[in-house]
């Protein structure tokens, strides 16, 4: 798959520009706060109907504009795709895949697999299980449509027993019953999913993890879920007075965990900065591997300033690579041009650099 070509108006600190892209790289130079990560979070945006830093879509017009429009052409296989989004402050974003109007967003979501690497996956270790979730979630949701209308059955069905356990006055059971059905049914598919996804991720997580650090450290995941023991539906029913008095649903694919492992610690207490980061790029080329296999496409990979806090060595294994026949249209941002210069080099490939200032994007 390849993008061939980007408009922007108005996205965040970016005016207008037209941009024109090399089949294999893209560099973005700049300094720090000049809008080369905002570049490609519009790329990521015509593929998830959403931005990946700031989930209010009024927050990402322009300070001032009225409105804002994205515009992506690509190449998948034989075919080309126009997808369009365009956002105004108080209204619904549309969205548009060959100047046809989707029903749903969701309907969108897979048609164009993107992988995105950025200093905001650290998320992933520092903060809580949920961060986990939304990343098994994103992949799974990517290349099976129903795992995604299943998720979303669920979270309402959640949404609606949390209500009611939130009633000063408790309701009769039998509403409470309906919507734990549908929580119990709809969450033994996605706990399915996960695992079976799970389970065949791991080793591909681990190859990408050995080859990066040179196979000095041991990593793992695990996946824990309530659903591995007893029945949902007769956990739901037994916790009920405490759901009650604490407002909230406690059992559930909800509360799942993946937990992440170095040398048989959890890597939040025991990794450095550079064995996090080997980590967690390690995860998103591993969801690139899976995403490839399960589309027989490659996905657009988008690499957010991920070689600081690493090693020359580790820099050198993560160029090797992403430089192999397995990868295809890659974007990357960088604050050094020697740096990139290096890269590049390395990387022996065709390629094209984009210099951003303020916003103004140049080549």
């Amino acid at each position: 798959m390849r993008l061939n070509s980007l408009s922007i108006i108005n996205y965040k600190n970016i005016r207008e520009a037209e941009l024109a892209f090399s089949p294999k790289i893209n560099c973005f130079i700049g300094n720090n706060g000049m809008g080369k990560t905002n570049i490609l979070d519009a790329i990521y945006f015509l593929s998830f109907c959403k931005s990946h830093s700031n989930s209010i879509d009024s927050q990402n017009i322009l300070h001032n504009a009225e409105f804002c429009l994205l515009q992506g052409k690509y190449s998948l296989g034989e075919n080309t795709e126009d997808v369009y989004c365009g956002m105004k402050h108080r209204q619904k974003k549309q969205f548009k895949r060959n100047k046809k109007e989707y029903e749903r967003l969701s309907d969108h979501i897979g048609l164009l697999p993107l992988v995105l690497v950025s200093p905001d996956d650290s998320v992933l270790i520092s903060e809580g299980s949920e961060e986990r979730r939304k990343f098994i979630d994103g992949v799974i949701s990517q290349y099976n449509k129903s795992y995604l209308n299943q998720l979303l059955q669920y979270n309402n069905a959640l949404k609606q027993r949390n209500a009611l356990l939130k009633l000063e006055t408790p309701v009769d059971d039998s509403l409470l019953d309906i919507w734990e059905d549908q929580m119990a049914m709809y969450g033994t598919y996605i706990y399915e999913q996960r695992k079976k996804f799970i389970d065949e991720f791991i080793p591909v997580f681990q190859n990408f993890y050995a080859h990066i650090s040179g196979g000095s450290e041991k990593i793992s995941l695990t996946y824990h879920s309530q659903h591995e023991e007893h029945d949902i539906k007769t956990r739901m029913i037994a916790t009920r007075d405490r759901d009650r008095a604490i407002g909230y649903s406690t059992q559930g694919i909800h509360k799942d965990e993946l937990e992440m492992l170095l040398d048989g610690y959890p890597i939040k207490r025991v990794g450095s900065q550079g064995q996090n980061k080997t980590y967690l790029i390690s995860l998103k080329l591993a969801q690139f591997d899976f995403l490839k296999r399960t589309h027989q496409l490659s996905p657009l990979l988008l690499l957010d300033d991920i070689f600081d806090k690493l090693d020359s060595i580790r820099v050198k294994k993560i160029v090797e690579l992403v430089s192999g026949e397995t990868f295809g249209q890659i974007f990357i941002t960088d604050t050094n041009r020697e740096h990139l210069d290096l890269i590049l080099q390395q990387l022996g490939q065709e390629s094209k650099i984009f210099v951003v200032e303020n916003g103004e994007i140049s080549y």
